[in-house]
């Protein structure tokens, strides 16, 4: 695992800085605190900060090829390499190494920039040929290690983080005001976008090439849901139980190969009690377990640890999260780049820094509910279109609307009774009730808080196109699959991720995702949808193959999620540090919003009637943000 950055004067082909790559390179030391690597000749510089997982006596980068005319760094990790690297060999290719990053190198010579399509894995890496002058950036098929670019004329930085590129003086600061409509909508700012006016993220499964003639991106991959419903007959449900077992104890084996101590998360969720499950019965030493909790009890999922823990004899370690967020809150701005308003980051920190005091890789279980339609509102999207289908149009486009706005959106009221969302996306297309559904800020409260001015700035931008791009592209597919393909694209890599990469890499901690290897993706995307949600039960097949594994207390238990007591925070813990920052004249006067109507969100979330906690943990996280970046 490593942070990886660069430089390319492709236009002028001027000799880069060496002093500009090390300063780069120096940004992401938290991403490799073991060693340091450059390259730096004819208009290219690569650099590159190393934690060594694999091959720890001869696995330095930047690697070359036998004649040193290509060269390679890689952020992530290649699960295949050995198999690879024994055709290669077969081939005629010598190696000086036995590192995976290697082999990204020879087979390039064989294949070109579709090498890609060989590797599995998490990885984010860039070549440079210096026969043809060709820089290639790829990104892996899932997203799982970032990576960023800038380009204009004549010049291309790339980095694992945003702060890398902002150390050449040439890169602007200035925000992208369409990302920051996004931020409020999403909590993340969606690929391909980032805060910062020209500074990319390379879409997950896209390949950037760079000649001093042509700049080009092309995807490589996308996940496939078409055949879901197969024109075969249907396949007994026991096929899917069992290939899905395969599946997933494959893709955690090829996750076990290390050098170094490895072990998991454990939240007590389906997911993650699966990976550990699955480690346990391939791993003659007990797993390594870390969990988190709080004090506060509708948060808290310790003792579904605890059980797991014990069921499978893990050594097994947790931390209780506190508030100690003015210590905590510049570290996260820090790491992110950008505004990022998950506050399940917190615990994500706090885990990770847990589990590095005792591994340096930790296998995870992000990814299930995605592939699986773990999230309670794929049920009520599900709904959503049944009513569509069911409610004349002039119901839903006169009725409706003045109904939604008189519902009362209490948040005393139980969660069956809170239907206000509902009424609301019904009178929306399946696009925009998806955006609506995940927005924080709806369409209203947005339309409130945002200046005038900063609404001339946005032109009338509307949000719910980022994903109705995804939606065009599952034109006739079943609405379960829509929506998953949609996550897949958006919320997984933009905010769950992200979120896993940059909390784990602050604390020098590889995390693995062994249900995104593509082939267990490729393979979930071929279940039917019916046994994904079935009725009111998510993960249906899922938990079906675990019932091997896991208790009836993990498997049927409801999904707690990994947020923080936000709404407890703001008007006790933090209550005095966020309201000198968000009241202070330097945040009102920004123009972005009304100052009263902010001052409004923070009346009404301290007087209980209205729990805004999450509301003010965005604005407190893009405040915090413009102070440390801008």
């Amino acid at each position: 695992m490593c942070g990886i950055c660069g430089v390319y004067n492709f236009g002028s082909g001027k000799p880069v800085k060496p002093e500009l790559v090390e300063d780069m390179t120096a940004t992401l030391y938290h991403r490799g605190p073991d060693e340091e690597g450059f390259y730096v000749k004819d208009g290219v510089g690569l650099g590159m900060r190393r934690l060594s997982i694999i091959d720890l006596a001869t696995g330095q980068q930047p690697i070359s090829n036998e004649n040193r005319t290509i060269w390679v760094v890689l952020n992530g990790e290649i699960y295949n390499y050995r198999q690879l690297r024994d055709e290669l060999i077969l081939k005629g290719h010598q190696f000086k190494t036995k590192s995976d990053t290697e082999v990204i190198v020879h087979l390039y010579e064989d294949r070109a920039e579709m090498c890609v399509e060989s590797l599995r894995g998490m990885f984010a890496f860039a070549i440079w040929d210096s026969r043809s002058r060709k820089l290639v950036l790829a990104r892996d098929r899932l997203g799982i290690k970032p990576l960023y670019y800038w380009l204009d004329a004549g010049f291309c930085l790339f980095g694992s983080e945003i702060k890398a590129i902002l150390k050449d003086s040439r890169v602007p600061r200035e925000i992208n005001y369409e990302a920051m409509d996004d931020y409020f909508t999403f909590l993340a700012i969606p690929s391909p976008k980032s805060i910062f006016k020209g500074i990319y993220k390379l879409p997950p499964a896209h390949i950037l090439t760079c000649t001093p003639n042509q700049v080009s991106i092309k995807e490589y991959w996308d996940v496939d849901f078409s055949s879901n419903p197969s024109p075969y007959p249907p396949r007994e449900e026991e096929y899917y139980r069992q290939e899905l077992l395969y599946h997933l104890k494959d893709s955690v084996k090829n996750q076990l190969i290390s050098e170094v101590p490895l072990g998991a998360f454990l939240s007590g969720g389906v997911d993650s009690s699966a990976v550990v499950a699955v480690m346990s019965e391939a791993l003659k030493n007990p797993v390594i377990t870390c969990s988190m909790g709080f004090s506060e009890g509708g948060f808290d999922e310790t003792e579904f640890a605890r059980l797991v823990a014990h069921l499978y004899k893990t050594t097994h370690y947790e931390y209780m999260v506190r508030a100690d967020l003015e210590t905590l809150l510049p570290k996260l701005i820090y790491h992110f780049d950008e505004p990022f308003a998950d506050s399940s980051a917190v615990p994500t920190y706090y885990l990770s820094r847990t589990a590095r005091e005792h591994v340096t890789v930790a296998l995870s279980g992000d990814g299930g509910d995605e592939l699986f339609a773990g999230y309670r509102r794929y049920f009520y999207d599900r709904l959503e279109n049944r009513l569509r289908g069911y409610l004349p149009a002039f119901i839903r486009r006169y009725l409706l609307p003045p109904l939604a706005k008189i519902y009362p959106k209490a948040d005393y009221l139980p969660q069956f009774l809170r239907a206000k969302t509902l009424l609301t996306n019904l009178t929306f297309s399946p696009e925009k009730g998806y955006a609506n559904s995940l927005s924080l800020y709806n369409d209203e409260i947005r339309g409130k808080l945002y200046s005038e001015d900063l609404k001339l700035k946005l032109a009338g931008y509307d949000p719910a196109n980022v994903p109705a791009k995804h939606f065009k592209k599952t034109e006739g597919l079943d609405p379960l699959s829509r929506i998953q393909y949609v996550d897949i694209k958006t919320y997984l890599p933009d905010d769950i991720l992200t979120k896993v990469d940059r909390m784990s890499m602050a604390n020098s901690l590889e995390v693995r995702v062994p249900l995104l290897e593509h082939p267990f993706v490729e393979f979930a995307a071929t279940i039917p949808p019916d046994l994904k949600l079935k009725g009111r039960t998510s993960k249906y097949i899922f938990k079906k193959a675990l019932v091997p594994y896991l208790p009836p207390t993990i498997l049927e238990r409801g999904k707690m999620g990994f947020s923080i007591p936000a709404d407890t925070w703001f008007r006790k813990d933090i209550k005095e540090m966020a309201g000198d920052i968000l009241l202070d004249n330097q945040t009102l006067n920004r123009g972005y919003f009304h100052s009263r109507f902010l001052r409004k969100l923070w009346r009404d979330h301290q007087s209980g009637l209205k729990n805004y906690g999450q509301h003010l943990w965005s604005l407190l996280i893009l405040e915090m943000w413009h102070r440390e970046f801008m």
